[in-house]
């Protein structure tokens, strides 16, 4: 199963450490889009920039 990952607020302003997070997903600008797996380490990542991105579930 994978997660469907968009990053919709600006990176500007965030943390360094959320940035590193973005970045490592594969955002780095508003309106990208990545599928990764259904993990506890992409579930952390997630959460820890929860209010820069929007999830959604892919079967």
């Amino acid at each position: 199963m994978n997660i469907k990952i968009k990053l919709v607020k600006s990176l500007i302003g965030a943390k360094k450490d959320q940035i590193a997070t973005a970045e490592s997903l594969g955002l780095r600008k508003i309106g990208n889009t990545t599928v990764q797996p259904d993990n506890a380490q992409t579930r952390g990542k997630i959460r820890k920039i929860s209010h820069l991105v929007e999830v959604a579930e892919n079967a």
